[in-house]
């Protein structure tokens, strides 16, 4: 795989220097970034930048080095297809792993080559310290659930046949097939005969449908490794969130689960540099998916487990080790936006002794993940608002952050500027209640706009200064649009117990957090009372059908993305059921639960519909199926609301499709503007 080389900054480049709001079509054109990894000598990032042709309705990524201290950027693949990092070595050599196979090119020299050959694609591939063995991941066929597996003689036929639930999950019907953890010998490329870790097993790892290497990490001297699975099936892996660690050893091949009794997620095993302590992320409870995610460590030396953020009221994304083995820093949400923070790991665990915990950024920014470290720098990956990923480093002395890529720098000097501010308002209890407010590109609060409230999914996930290629606030905003997006009940970087307070009262205190919110802006002068909408997607489209029987005449328009419209029939077809049982509290045929289904059931308010709304539903959503947002087309339309539907058949959850994507905005947009 010849490569070309080439200087420069890979940024994509515009031809007019006129400012002009943001517009779907240029926001396609943005360069998605994604961090791959650093040399072992803090030299050099390697990072991926993804471009989308709308031509061609395809994505292309390609793979670069920055060099650190002097930003030089060079091309380092170029071919067609997305190349991924695997691994780079002391001497420059960067593995990466290119239509299913690994590959080697020193960002030196000009050529790549090919290293393995293997029959099937390899995927999640990890390589051992030592070089001489490879870990990677591949589907094994264990049950004969589609009927051409079963029936050979039909092999036309496309039917399904299932005894248990777990029949199907986030978008694919489950075909049987298992993804499993595989170790071979590895020497020059070649590739021995390969281990099955879960050998006739029907268990996944990595985990279904979005686990990857991060459920992998090989022991320090290379004679073991850890795996990440929920050894549950069928119907006990639809209720449950139990997945546990395991412990693989190569010259026994025995496995050990290394978390044992510990009931809730337990995820993203790592070791520390020096291989002494492994510390992995812990939720506590069964059957949670949102609990509160701590840090676990577990010292080998003298056998001692301690939770190091127990102590702490807020719930870790992700982590790393400092280079020195004594400090941990890790990423989580902080009142309205994600932020770095960092723990002293103790010396002596033995006496339970829990580290202090401080927040070390600050700033109307999100520090999405951390790269590593280089000298005095983290390196990490930021959005805000009003700008997409690129890679910075952050001063650990100075608390500075300064940008390493610029990938998008000159597209978005021809994008006007958007105000965001934040918003404190007294809620209907009267806790705070933290909104962004986000203006539109020159605004002017002697005029009168139209106002937007921005309802959140999860329901527990953080409203921070993210940055979506669909529900992309600054996009909204500079169409017109002032848009506020309240951090309501249930969301993260407010304490435990604010994130905790939305189960069981979807209906309840959230909701009215919205109402409160719009309400507050409303009082603003530049605020046109007489066009306001709500809009939202998932646990957003259940705020938007819920405030749709409750708002009191607030709203002219309503959109909804894949919300729950009917929870009867939500809990009969959605697939992770140890969600619906912890935040509706269980069944619908339980009494216990009937405020969920009857109170907060957005259904049961359909006599009370009087505004417009506009329905998007993808074909593929196991989440929220199909039927949720059909249901509420359906109500709308026979009761002469004006109503649309935007049916998506080939996507899930989310729009994935760049025409799919255009088509969702146009029609958003065009609904808005119809409409408001």
């Amino acid at each position: 795989m010849a490569q070309e080389k080439k200087e420069g900054k890979s940024s994509l480049k515009m031809v007019s220097n006129t400012k002009s709001p943001l517009s779907p079509q240029t926001l396609w054109k943005l360069g998605r970034v994604s961090a791959e990894g650093i040399t072992p000598d803090g030299k050099t990032l390697i990072y991926g930048v993804s471009n989308y042709s709308l031509e061609s309705n395809s994505s292309e990524k390609n793979l670069y080095t920055l060099t650190i201290e002097s930003g030089k950027v060079d091309l380092l693949t170029s071919e067609k297809g997305a190349e991924s990092v695997v691994q780079v070595l002391e001497n420059g050599d960067i593995i990466f792993l290119f239509k299913g196979q690994l590959w080697k090119k020193n960002s030196a020299n000009d050529t790549a080559t090919q290293l393995t050959k293997s029959e099937t694609d390899l995927e999640n591939v990890k390589l051992s310290p030592d070089g001489q063995y490879i870990l990677f991941s591949r589907a094994v066929l264990l049950k004969k659930y589609h009927s051409t597996d079963k029936y050979d003689d039909l092999p036309k036929s496309d039917a399904y046949v299932f005894d248990n639930l777990d029949y199907r999950h986030w978008d694919t019907f489950n075909n049987g097939k298992f993804n499993h953890p595989f170790v071979a010998s590895y020497e020059n490329g070649k590739i021995g005969e390969p281990v099955d870790l879960l050998q006739d097993e029907p268990y996944y790892s990595p985990q279904m449908p979005f686990g990857g290497s991060e459920d992998f990490e090989w022991t320090p001297d290379s004679k073991a490794i850890l795996y990440v699975s929920k050894k549950k099936f069928g119907t006990e892996y639809a209720v449950s969130t139990n997945t546990d660690i395991y412990r693989y050893d190569l010259a026994s091949k025995k496995t050990t689960n290394l978390t044992e009794g510990m009931n809730g997620y337990d995820t993203n095993p790592i070791y520390s540099p020096d291989g002494n302590k492994l510390t992995w992320l812990s939720m506590a409870k069964e059957g949670y998916e949102a609990d509160k995610n701590d840090i676990i460590l577990f010292d080998k030396v003298s056998s001692q487990r301690l939770n190091l953020t127990a102590h702490w009221d807020g719930t870790v994304n992700s982590f790393t080790w400092s280079k020195d083995n004594r400090k941990i820093y890790f990423v989580a949400p902080s009142k309205g936006t994600v932020q770095l923070f960092e723990l002293i790991v103790p010396t002596n665990l033995k006496n339970r002794s829990l580290p202090v915990i401080q927040q070390i950024s600050n700033g109307n920014f999100d520090i999405t993940g951390i790269v590593g470290q280089v000298g005095n720098q983290l390196i990490v990956t930021s959005t805000k608002f009003t700008r997409a990923t690129e890679i910075y480093k952050y001063d650990l002395a100075s608390k500075k952050l300064t940008p390493l890529t610029t990938v998008n720098d000159e597209i978005y000097a021809s994008i006007s500027d958007n105000k965001v501010e934040s918003r404190i308002t007294k809620a209907s209890d009267g806790a705070d209640l933290f909104s962004w407010v986000i203006y539109p590109p020159d605004f002017d609060p002697t005029k009168k706009y139209p106002t937007i409230l921005y309802c959140e999914g999860g329901p527990q996930s953080a409203l921070t200064q993210f940055y979506s290629f669909r529900w992309n606030l600054q996009l909204i905003a500079s169409q017109g649009y002032i848009v506020i997006a309240p951090n309501r009940r249930g969301m993260p970087g407010w304490g435990v117990k604010w994130n905790e307070a939305i189960s069981k009262d979807w209906g309840g205190q959230p909701i009215r957090d919205y109402l409160t919110a719009i309400d507050d802006i409303s009082k603003e002068s530049y605020v046109d009372t007489t066009r306001r909408a709500a809009i939202g997607a998932s646990y957003g489209g259940y705020s938007v059908y819920m405030l749709a029987g409750v708002h009191q005449n607030r709203f002219k328009s309503l959109i909804a993305h894949n919300g729950l419209f009917d929870m009867k029939s939500w809990y009969g077809t959605t697939e992770e059921l140890f969600f619906a049982n912890h935040e509706l509290g269980g069944p619908y045929w339980d009494k216990a639960n009937e405020k969920s289904y009857h109170e907060y059931n957005p259904s049961e308010y359909i006599n009370k519909w009087n505004t417009p709304i506009l329905i998007f539903q993808g074909g593929h959503d196991y989440r929220v199926p199909i039927g949720q947002g059909l249901g509420a087309f359906q109500a709308a339309q026979l009761k002469k609301i004006k109503s649309r539907l935007v049916y998506l058949p080939d996507e899930n959850h989310w729009v994935l499709s760049g025409h799919n994507a255009q088509v969702w905005q146009r029609e958003f947009f065009g609904w808005l503007k119809e409409t408001l």
